[in-house]
């Protein structure tokens, strides 16, 4: 896989991590539930990207 494409992937992943995460702190009002969220997008596109 090349570095534009990999960029691209994580382009495409930053903006979910942004607008997701507030709307995970708006619903729980947790930190740590943002956390928890941010790791699972995490390794979600770590999987994607390595595959």
């Amino acid at each position: 896989m090349d570095v534009a494409r990999k960029l691209g992937i994580l382009v495409f992943c930053a903006v979910p991590a942004i607008v997701g995460g507030g709307v995970v702190y708006y619903t729980f009002h947790s930190l740590t539930a943002v956390f928890i969220y941010e790791v699972m997008l995490l390794l979600g596109a770590g999987a994607f990207v390595s595959r």
